[in-house]
């Protein structure tokens, strides 16, 4: 009984097999270019070539499974890559003939179209900061600084003055949290969590907890930003996802890329002038990136911001790096820290020029 039962277990398994092989074999009538794994630059036009042994009635070309256009015949089909977003991209051919259809799929790595402008920075105004605040979200709201800070046992979420850099409202987080990024919404602060897989509503005036969310996006909780309509949401890769501002549910994405490739570790981020200002972990980096495409298209070096040659000697280097980016709307002003330093900087961004 007991043979027998292996011998079908492994039939079903053969079977099986052979059933998925035959799904995701390409057509041996068919073949598509550009090859996969293929590097190409946004902004110019993909020629999409099928070639096929047999005449189609009629080829349906799909982008990530959206349909992108359609042909009588196997010429070539322009794919306009302009407003594209950057990142791996998923081309299909679907193939109609005699009433029955096959595809065969390829995918491109599509890279900035252009070098990052290079900018570097020009401090405005100086302000004090907490010491004891391991920046993780940093957001300036109605004259208010809100920003939460990180590590277990330690973590808060918290309304400062500017000018005096003392707190005005503290609420502080269960040791077993690890608070990360943070957005003003309306009348509340959303607050994400480290690992914790767990969101934070509160009220905006007095940060007291409204309630709780399962966050079921990303890998982890790493920075947030707010754009009037929807929250980005970053999880330490190269891609933002796009979340509901109202229930927290995953509606879109992008991938952050130059023209080399995946900027990884995105961290902070701030929305400004419609754009994505990003910190990049343990860098002296701050992105800026089109949120439509997800294309890095400034880079300012923020290095000796805050000069190591002025900080103590045991001080943590390592881990209390750059990370908060926060954006007075009404004034237009530009504010940065890091992680326990000592100062909030106003800055502006100023364009390096070519030597």
């Amino acid at each position: 009984m007991n043979q027998m039962k292996f011998k079908l277990n492994l039939l079903l398994a053969v079977i099986l097999l052979l059933a998925f092989g035959c799904r995701t074999a390409p057509p041996p009538n068919l073949t598509l270019s550009p090859e996969s794994g293929t590097i190409l630059k946004a902004g110019k036009p993909i020629l999409i070539n099928l070639r096929n042994s047999i005449k189609p009635d009629s080829i349906v070309y799909l982008l990530d499974s959206v349909r992108i256009g359609s042909k009588k015949d196997s010429s070539a089909f322009s794919l306009q890559t302009d407003t594209l977003k950057v990142g791996t991209r998923l081309i299909t051919a679907r193939v109609y003939e005699g009433g029955k259809s096959q595809e065969i799929s390829t995918d491109i790595v599509l890279l900035s179209a252009k070098v990052p402008d290079e900018y570097t920075y020009k401090v405005v105004k100086v302000f004090p900061h907490d010491t004891s605040s391991y920046t993780e979200g940093l957001q300036y709201a109605d004259g208010i600084l809100y920003e939460s800070t990180g590590s277990y046992g330690t973590s808060t979420i918290r309304k400062s003055d500017l000018n005096t850099g003392k707190a005005l409202k503290v609420t502080k987080m269960d040791k077993k949290y690890f608070g990360e990024g943070i957005s003003v919404v309306g009348d509340k602060v959303i607050q994400m969590t480290y690992r914790e897989k767990v969101g934070f509503v509160y009220d905006k005036n007095d940060l007291h907890l409204i309630s709780t969310f399962e966050n079921k996006v990303g890998n982890e909780g790493w920075g947030m930003c707010f754009d009037g309509r929807k929250l980005y949401f970053d999880d330490g890769t190269s891609r933002i996802w796009f979340l509901n501002k109202d229930n927290y549910h995953l509606t879109g994405y992008i991938d952050v890329l130059d023209d080399k490739g995946a900027i990884n570790e995105i961290n902070e981020l701030e929305y400004i002038d419609d754009k994505l200002y990003a910190n990049v972990y343990t860098k002296d980096t701050i992105l800026v990136i089109e949120p439509k495409t997800g294309a890095v298209l400034k880079r300012a070096d923020m290095k000796n911001l805050w000069p190591v040659s002025a900080r103590p000697k045991d001080y943590d280097n390592i881990n209390n790096v750059l990370n908060g980016i926060a954006w007075d709307e009404k004034g237009r002003r530009l504010f940065v820290t890091g992680k326990k330093w000592p100062h909030v900087y106003q800055i502006e961004l100023v364009k390096k020029t070519a030597r």
